[in-house]
């Protein structure tokens, strides 16, 4: 195999898969992103909004919103031949934050989706994954008729490390998301080389 293909004639690869969380607020565009990306047919965990969950389903600026993930979003794209991506989008809704534990476990990294008209809704999940040092990526999706502001403005109000890669993106569109999840990866690989360099060093 040179530089992740296989040599003509030679066995067929037994591709790496890694995952990662596609994570942020409620109405953030998790399960969108998912589904733009996927090759498989995703699995959807999604209920519809009742009257019921309204004091705690918060819809405003997302007034468009009728369903709601409760378990999960799962995903899986092909990113070389020796390398596939296993997408968890993870819910929203902070009643449902236990799942995330399992979630996150054996996890490469995440996206924190982030949507500028509700910021605020998307730092829990950054906090989540500093905590618990998953690296991540932010995705600010790119909603029709909202205000784009720049990158180190969304930094800035996120109070992210340096480190931390924010990308412009549209959760509709593939190519878009492909290029957030490279970034994920490169992200997550420069992260694992820079613990072991701590380590031994």
């Amino acid at each position: 195999m040179i530089f992740g293909r296989t040599e003509r004639g030679g066995p067929p690869v037994e591709p790496v898969t890694l995952k990662i969380l596609v994570a942020g607020g409620f109405g953030a565009g998790k399960t969108t992103l998912v589904g733009a990306v996927s090759e498989i047919k995703p699995l959807r965990t999604e209920e519809l909004l009742t009257e019921a969950g309204r004091p705690v389903d918060d819809t405003s600026g997302v007034e468009g919103k009728h369903t709601t993930t409760v378990a999960m979003d799962f995903g899986r794209i092909t990113l070389r031949e020796d390398l596939v991506l296993y997408l968890f989008g993870t819910p929203g809704q902070d009643r449902f934050w236990f799942l995330w534990d399992e979630l996150a476990t054996g996890a490469l990294g995440a996206v924190v989706l982030a949507d500028t008209r509700r910021l605020e809704d998307c730092f829990a999940a950054v906090d989540y994954f500093e905590r618990r040092a998953i690296p991540f990526v932010v995705g600010v999706n790119c909603f029709d008729g909202a205000a784009r502001h720049p990158v180190e403005d969304v930094r800035r109000a996120l109070d992210l490390d340096s480190a931390v890669p924010v990308v412009l993106c549209d959760a509709r569109a593939r190519d878009s998301v492909k290029d957030v999840l490279i970034e994920v990866v490169r992200h997550a690989m420069a992260h694992a080389a820079e613990r072991r360099h701590t380590v031994t060093g």
